[in-house]
């Protein structure tokens, strides 16, 4: 009995001093994968800050600069350092928001010439529909001093619409005055209080009209005078009324008959921006007094008119300054550059167009310009600057 005792108490030891064994060793497994786990753990969160401090780091090298506007954030913030005119005056004036992008004394009043023109067709799409009549009368037949202002008769008459374009696109004074006296008999008032109303309208404040033409008035007196500024917003203020007549503007040629039936076809005064695409409107302007000015209209980018305006130039100086003008904006913008487009053959400047070397032929037959038999054309095909 005694030694069964002992052997059970033996075996209960033994079986203890297992379980204490096991029991050390499981313990010791859990210290020690605990310990396995707090190190992978703090590696791993240590390599993931690194690896996101490097990818930051890649980021930022690589992130372009903000800009508060993509669509109009200059692409050349200086496009116009190395500008140099020949003119007096000058601005580059977007019209889709106001801004002034390039301005030389573009708020001094010079001299116009035939840019009036353009305040001439404004004012009188004011009071005339695109159909009302215009009637060559006699004071208008006498402001022939332009290629543009031969070929007409008294009496002769036109739809407004029609000899709006041929005046501004060919400059001619004889529509232009025409054009006048049929909005101041609409509205039974004078020529310069006509262009005065129009241009308080149109906001224009350094803005005279004397006549309709912009034609020297005397040595000393212009026909009209504007600031540069003022010429590119009635430039734009145009384009919005009347953009068909200043669709006109930027063809090579204009043609157009009178209600009577004659046909009438003149080359435009600008020989050069209109062979470039993008162009809006243009015009053009010369007289002694005032020298060479021009001013076009060109979508710098989709649907985005800017204003170029030139005053106070020479005759050729005012194409240069523009194409100098015109290239900076184009840079600004970020646009690509426009070559002109082709030319058709026998229609560049100086040459007549098929038409007009017809009526030569015909002339040869004795049948003067504008006289019954002639079915041709009234005028010849004439490129003088105006």
């Amino acid at each position: 009995m005694t030694s069964d005792l002992k052997r059970c108490i033996q075996r209960d030891r033994r079986r203890r001093g297992h379980r204490r064994l096991a029991f050390l060793v499981l313990a010791g497994c859990i210290i020690i994968g605990a310990g396995a786990i707090c190190v992978t753990q703090a590696y791993t969160s240590l390599s993931l800050s690194n690896l996101f401090n490097a990818s930051a780091t890649v980021n930022n090298a690589i992130q372009p600069p903000a800009v508060e506007n993509a669509s109009t954030t200059p692409a050349i913030p200086n496009a116009y350092a190395n500008i140099s005119l020949i003119g007096k005056a000058a601005i580059v004036y977007d019209l889709t928001n106001g801004q002034t992008l390039y301005a030389q004394n573009a708020y001094t009043p010079l001299p116009l010439a035939s840019i009036t023109k353009l305040l001439t067709v404004y004012a009188a799409s004011n009071v005339l529909q695109p159909n009302s009549v215009v009637t060559m009368t006699p004071f208008a037949l006498a402001q022939n001093g332009n290629a543009a202002d031969v070929g007409f008769r008294d009496g002769e008459t036109f739809n407004f619409e029609d000899i709006a374009r041929l005046t501004l696109a060919a400059s001619s004074n004889v529509g232009a005055e025409a054009i006048a006296d049929a909005a101041d008999s609409a509205e039974n008032t004078d020529t310069a209080s006509l262009l005065s109303t129009s241009a308080q309208q149109a906001g224009l404040g350094q803005t005279q009209a004397l006549n309709a033409t912009g034609l020297d008035k005397s040595a000393t007196v212009s026909g009209s005078y504007a600031s540069a500024h003022d010429v590119a917003v009635l430039a734009g203020e145009l384009l919005k009324r009347d953009p068909q007549i200043a669709a006109a503007t930027t063809q090579s040629s204009i043609s157009i008959s009178s209600l009577e039936g004659t046909r009438n076809r003149f080359a435009n005064t600008d020989i050069y921006f209109t062979k470039y695409p993008g162009l809006l409107l243009s015009k053009t302007g010369y007289t002694d007094l005032a020298d060479g000015n021009l001013v076009i209209v060109v979508d710098a980018g989709t649907n985005h008119p800017v204003a170029i305006v030139v005053l106070g130039s020479t005759k050729n100086g005012r194409f240069t300054d523009v194409s100098q003008l015109m290239a900076a904006t184009l840079a600004h913008f970020g646009a690509r550059e426009r070559r002109p487009r082709r030319a058709v053959q026998g229609r560049d400047e100086g040459q007549p167009p098929r038409d007009a070397r017809r009526h030569q032929r015909h002339r040869h037959r004795s049948v003067p310009p504008g006289a019954p038999g002639d079915g041709h054309s009234a005028v010849l095909w004439r490129t003088a600057p105006a």
